[in-house]
């Protein structure tokens, strides 16, 4: 059984923490599908105030992101290359803060209580994998830090896929 720890320290500490639960979770593990599952919950359990956690993975095939292993309520299934801050995270092949969904142009709402989201690209080997996808019902509420150490926590998570 693995519990997952709460620190109360600064807050790249805290991230620190969790990309190394992160790592004890999954580095005997070689399916993607529970991996991301695992990344998921670890995520959903860690931070505060966020209403959405999960992953959209590439169909290279469609065109589209496609849901994968998440928490919080149902959501879209497939979201177009380029669409909505899932799909622009994508093609751009870069992380997208929003502090106010209601103002990103095309921005597709899954769920109405989210205010702000964070979108990293998942990229191995110059390939797009996915993204991971955080909504917050409250504005403004991904910063910097989050930006940067949740990168580190997507990079630590593609470089096992």
């Amino acid at each position: 059984m693995f519990a997952v720890e709460k620190y109360k320290g600064p807050k790249e500490e805290q991230f620190n923490l969790v990309v190394k639960q992160l790592t004890a979770l999954i580095e005997d593990e070689d399916n993607m599908i529970a991996n991301l599952s695992n990344a998921s919950a670890l995520l959903n359990q860690f931070l505060e105030r966020i209403n959405w956690v999960g992953f959209y993975l590439w169909d290279e095939e469609k065109n589209e992101l496609v849901l994968g292993p998440f928490q919080g309520l149902p959501a879209c299934v497939r979201i177009p290359f380029g669409k909505g801050v899932c799909g622009m995270a994508a093609e751009k092949r870069e992380t997208l803060v929003v502090p106010d969904v209601n103002q990103f142009p095309g921005h597709i709402a899954c769920d109405a209580n989210s205010q702000s989201e964070i979108v990293i690209p998942m990229i191995k080997n110059d390939q797009l994998i996915g993204v991971l996808d955080i909504d917050s019902p409250e504005a403004n509420r991904f910063d910097e830090i989050d930006k940067k150490k949740l990168e580190e926590f997507v990079a630590a998570l593609v470089n096992h896929l």
